[in-house]
């Protein structure tokens, strides 16, 4: 059941990420992400300039006359919108949780997709698969799979990267684009094998999500935390220099296992704080992306 703050909620964010794409990104996603080829579309009469490799031989013998093949894009794309939902994801510390900024690029590239008449699919994953509706076309389709993502109540708390790109890996035959939004606080043990088969097949996209507090904590005396996966409590002295270095470096640590996992998997990647402009980020990730396709 949908309440009706989280309507509103989608509802915002319908307007918002369709008025994005419209003005900002439906050009530049298109540039970017190719149609599988070229497929033939008709023949015309030959006109000085024409490559002559074009010509079809076989209706200029029948008429007598040269004409030339012409071709279109086979624009039709697959996107599969991978999401973690787990409970690191429930935090932030500016105006929004990394879920929310999660949900908002989601529902950014699923309209790209939608404008573009491509598929569009959803993963959404905790320690397990929350949520999966395969790629389908169309725009009711699109506005189910955003409403589905922003609604979405994970049952697990812990994140399972590895059993999401399994379920893509099963069931996705084609070549497709496969974003995956998390903030990858696990080890890399978990994910690396599965992500590197993902990565052989398709085209991953791996749109990191972070937030300040985690990398450096401020002294604000005795706090008491809890682990959003385990539910374990415990109270901290965060004015001790010691226990902020070592927070510090296990959030490091897990940057690096990623950093490296993504690396050898040949994986490309967006990376977002939770107060970050996602906007600027995507422009300036196709613009890489549309300047490499071109050397």
């Amino acid at each position: 059941m949908l309440t009706a703050e989280v309507m509103r909620q989608i509802q915002h964010i319908e307007l918002r990420t369709r008025r994005l794409v419209d003005d900002s990104f439906a050009g530049s996603y298109h540039a970017v992400f190719k149609g599988r080829g070229i497929t033939f579309d008709s023949v015309r009469a030959y006109e000085p300039g024409d490559d002559v490799r074009t010509i079809d031989w076989n209706v200029t013998a029948r008429t007598g006359e040269p004409f030339v093949k012409q071709f279109v894009e086979e624009r039709e794309l697959t996107v599969m919108l991978v999401v973690d939902t787990s409970a690191s994801v429930l935090f932030g510390t500016s105006k929004r949780m990394k879920r929310d900024l999660a949900a908002e690029l989601g529902a950014v590239l699923a309209f790209s997709a939608m404008r573009n008449n491509d598929k569009v699919g959803l993963v959404v994953f905790s320690e397990q698969v929350e949520r999966f509706i395969p790629p389908r076309k169309g725009r009711n389709h699109g506005l189910r799979l955003i409403r589905d993502l922003m609604a979405t109540a994970p049952s697990g708390k812990q994140t399972n990267l590895a059993v999401a790109l399994k379920a893509i890996n099963r069931s996705l035959k084609r070549h497709a684009i496969v974003f995956v939004i998390s903030d990858f606080l696990l080890s890399s043990d978990e994910y690396l094998r599965e992500l590197m088969l993902t990565s052989q097949r398709h085209d991953v996209i791996a749109i990191t999500l972070t937030d300040r507090l985690e990398e450096t904590w401020p002294d604000v005396g005795l706090v008491r935390v809890k682990d959003a996966e385990t539910d374990e409590t415990m109270w901290v002295d965060t004015g001790s220099g010691v226990w902020r270095r070592r927070f510090a470096a296990q959030t490091k640590r897990f940057q690096q296992m990623r950093d490296t996992a993504l690396v050898k998997a040949k994986v490309d990647r967006i990376d977002l704080t939770s107060n970050g402009d996602y906007v600027r980020a995507l422009t300036e990730f196709f613009r890489r992306r549309e300047h490499r396709a071109r050397l």
